[in-house]
């Protein structure tokens, strides 16, 4: 029999963990409008399927009067549970308990889950609000970043990794988020950077703040640092859940299907007249995404960085799906640096995970200007290249309009182990646009004659043909055709097998 003073100690060490801090500092997190760490870990999971785990674990640190600041947990909520029935592992960083700060004891819990996590094969969601390094540590706290940083590292493309930035989260904590597979962050309470507006100011005499300097609108517009940016806490934490759905658990399984209504026959007459007929006039590609795939949905990853590429994730005969698209609307769809960087890393992540690329191409070439020269275009457009090139998961690409120069080849062109390339009547295959292939091979002609030859070049070249004569093109297919022909070449190629050379790995451009 348990002696009845034991049972009221574990309660009270329970107890004492779950009030974190204390009920005024909580408070102060719902004036600021932040949720607590356990309420956060309730709205992301099933209800009543959390499993906490190490909840009794304290901090051993006895300097700078922290050995009478014990409370149990140290600050961190760490366990497990389910998100629409599959296993998730969570842990919230508690912001009332010595500001969210890591210990190296709240780290060994982190590096156990992830641990757990690796052995099973599920995703991780880390919950983060924190002031950094506990300072009174010193470097145990250090050696618990490191810690965490190598775990996420081998975990890369085995297991899901998703950062939610719910408060503070500077200095070396940033780059457990940075090395993770997608970062949300939520409007006016989330914060990143390396260092702060008041080392910034000492250093290089800047005045910025915290909002300019690490916002989320800041990390999701300019930096690409953030993928999703959220309301508040708990849209968050809806839209974490729904990323879920189109992931799978892990680098051996696929990504649940999802039961839909939508017809894998359904033609579309509207995509038949979508694209203009003059074919510098933009149109939004998102358009042509959402008549395509099941229901209309697309969940689309970093809508505010980069916008002349659209990546995101779809359902199309209710499996997932990773979709890539030029957007004509902004910049013509030109590749630049940062739409590379943006295309690259989303490929890999959906190579890793055994997610099928669709691509819908309308790209008129690389971004010009000494700007993108000097920044390495050469070198970020590359990684979109190698991302593409190195993929062996199912690859479709559909050409609505502009296909020219190196960015057809790089935009899942044949050439580079696409399995099946479509394109529409109105698609353009050349080096480059009738005019300028005019001025460069007939500059000394008059105007008029060399406008003679735009219609000749155009004529000849602005159309699909000679690339279907080729084989570089599978078909052209009329637009309303395009769901049903890409659904039948998924289906195709569930059963796909390509390789990669025998070696440790490549040497993506970075």
């Amino acid at each position: 029999m348990v002696p009845m003073n034991r049972l009221d100690e574990v309660r009270r060490r329970h107890a004492a963990a779950e009030k974190g801090g204390g009920l005024e500092r909580q408070a102060r997190q719902h004036k600021e409008g932040k949720l607590s760490a356990r309420e956060r870990i309730e709205l992301l999971l099933d209800e009543n399927s959390f499993e906490e785990l190490d909840k009794l674990v304290s901090h051993r640190c006895h300097d700078f009067g922290m050995e009478s600041q014990v409370i149990p947990g140290d600050g961190f909520i760490t366990g497990y549970g389910r998100v629409e029935g599959r296993l998730v592992y969570v842990f919230a960083q508690d912001f009332t308990v010595f500001g969210g700060s890591l210990s190296g004891a709240n780290a060994q819990k982190i590096c156990k889950i992830m641990d757990l996590a690796m052995k099973t094969g599920a995703p991780v969601v880390g919950l983060n609000d924190s002031g950094g390094a506990r300072i009174q540590e010193g470097v145990l706290s250090l050696a618990g970043y490191a810690d965490i940083f190598l775990r996420n590292t081998l975990s890369s493309g085995v297991i899901p990794q998703i950062s939610a930035i719910m408060g503070p989260c500077a200095g070396g904590a940033v780059y457990s988020p940075a090395i993770t597979d997608f970062i949300f962050m939520v409007e006016n309470t989330s914060y990143m950077f390396v260092t702060g507006p008041d080392v910034i100011k000492t250093v290089t005499h800047e005045d910025v703040t915290k909002e300019k300097l690490g916002g989320s609108m800041t990390h999701n517009s300019l930096s690409g640092v953030g993928h999703f940016i959220a309301a508040d806490d708990a849209e968050c934490l809806r839209m974490i859940r729904a990323l879920l759905g189109y992931l799978p658990q892990n680098n051996r399984e696929d990504a649940p299907r999802r039961a839909t209504t939508d017809p894998a026959d359904r033609m579309d007459p509207a995509l038949d007249t979508l694209i203009p007929a003059e074919s510098n006039r933009p149109y939004d590609m998102k358009d042509v995404i959402r008549r395509v795939v099941d229901d209309g949905e697309f969940f689309e990853v970093h809508e505010h960085y980069a916008k002349n590429l659209v990546i995101g994730f779809a359902h199309m005969d209710g499996r997932s799906i990773g979709v890539v698209a030029n957007q004509p609307a902004f910049l013509a769809g030109c590749l630049d640096i940062n739409s590379s960087d943006k295309g690259a890393r989303f490929v890999r992540f959906c190579d890793a995970f055994n997610i099928p690329l669709v691509t819908f191409e309308d790209v008129p070439g690389f971004l010009p200007g000494t700007e993108q020269e000097f920044g390495g275009i050469i070198r970020h457009g590359a990684k979109l290249l190698f991302a593409f090139a190195e993929a062996t998961v199912p690859k479709i690409t559909i050409i609505t309009r502009k296909a020219y120069g190196g960015a057809y080849c790089v935009m899942g062109s044949k050439h580079i182990r696409t399995d099946v390339n479509l394109a529409w009547p109105s698609a353009e295959i050349a080096v480059m646009g009738a005019e300028g292939a005019v001025n460069i091979l007939y500059r000394d002609l008059p105007p008029a004659e060399r406008q003679e030859k735009v219609s000749e070049f155009n004529d000849r070249f602005a159309n699909p043909f000679i690339a279907a004569e080729h084989g570089f093109i599978d078909d052209v297919i009329e637009p309303r055709e395009t769901r049903p022909r890409v659904i039948r070449a998924l289906r195709m190629l569930e059963t796909k097998v390509d390789t990669m050379p025998r070696k440790k790995h490549g040497n993506i451009p970075l």
